[in-house]
């Protein structure tokens, strides 16, 4: 059975996931979830999940929520991208689920999908700081290394680097990170990869183009 993925294309949790089933040609297609429009308030999507949150990963009668954890499962179902410590890749995807993506994905949100004079400037604030620490430890960690947990990409590098191949501002500047940078160029190169709105439906033009009409 083909793999069914809740996404939209904004979500770099989603994004993740996405891009290690198009890395390792596992069969999948896309179910949009329209984020914006509500639709995961609704009492549908919370019977999928009930956190509420996307992605959500539908194979052979398994729902799987949680992006950490579908990777782990890819991992295991294709046998790709897990060679190398073990406890060195769960540190790396743990850290981003918890200072990486889950800040660089809020800081993006305020910044660039709430209206202007809701946007909260002391939260933001406060959280650009976070966001700069975060990606100084990224930075200094792939300084002299090609990948994060070993001698080659695993789960850990397609989880830490989702969020910043977006091209939303939220202070982050690759210029400015040379070893980051010479990493997301090193993901790009690999065959297959794609940008999140080139591999998911649902993007900001999209809602641009609705709002127009």
């Amino acid at each position: 059975m083909t793999a069914q993925l809740h996404c939209f294309g904004e979500s770099g949790h989603s994004y993740k996931v996405a891009l290690m089933m198009q890395l390792t040609g596992h069969a999948w297609q896309p179910v949009f979830v329209d984020f914006f429009g509500g639709a995961m308030r609704g009492a549908d999507y919370r019977a999928l999940n009930e956190m509420a949150e996307a992605p959500v990963l539908v194979e052979d009668g398994q729902v799987l929520t949680q992006s950490g954890v579908i990777l782990l499962h890819l991992a295991e179902k294709t046998g790709r991208f897990m060679d190398g410590d073990r406890n060195e890749i769960l540190r790396w995807l743990f850290w981003d689920n918890h200072k990486g993506s889950s800040q660089f994905g809020a800081l993006r949100f305020l910044m660039n999908f709430l209206p202007p004079e809701k946007r909260p400037a002391e939260v933001i604030g406060w959280l650009q700081g976070r966001c700069k620490a975060a990606l100084k430890t990224l930075d200094q960690h792939l300084a002299g290394r090609d990948w994060l947990a070993g001698d080659r990409p695993t789960v850990a590098d397609l989880s830490c680097c989702s969020y910043l191949f977006y091209p939303e501002p939220f202070g982050f500047d690759r210029a400015a990170w040379p070893g980051i940078d010479a990493w997301l160029g090193r993901i790009q190169a690999l065959a297959g990869w794609k940008h999140p709105y080139d591999l998911m439906p649902g993007n900001p033009a999209d809602r641009a183009a609705k709002e127009d009409a």
